[in-house]
């Protein structure tokens, strides 16, 4: 029987060093994620930035015809 626990414990602490493992990997992974959502948020501020000036500028290009 000792043989028999012996052996879960020892499965057991493999089975939690997998975990621990994979814990870290998916820590990684949330902190990738964190910054391209924030690489994503910024790009579309960069886009709607740019196309706010394109509308201000064909505006006043529009305005420039009619006079």
């Amino acid at each position: 029987m000792a043989i028999e626990t012996e052996l879960l414990k020892g499965e057991r602490d493999k089975l939690r060093d997998v975990l621990r493992d994979t814990e870290a990997q998916v820590r990684k992974v949330e902190a990738d994620l964190k910054g391209l959502r924030q690489r994503e948020i910024q790009t579309k501020r960069e886009i709607e930035a740019l196309s706010t000036l394109i509308e201000i500028k064909e505006h006043r290009e529009v305005k420039a015809e009619g006079t």
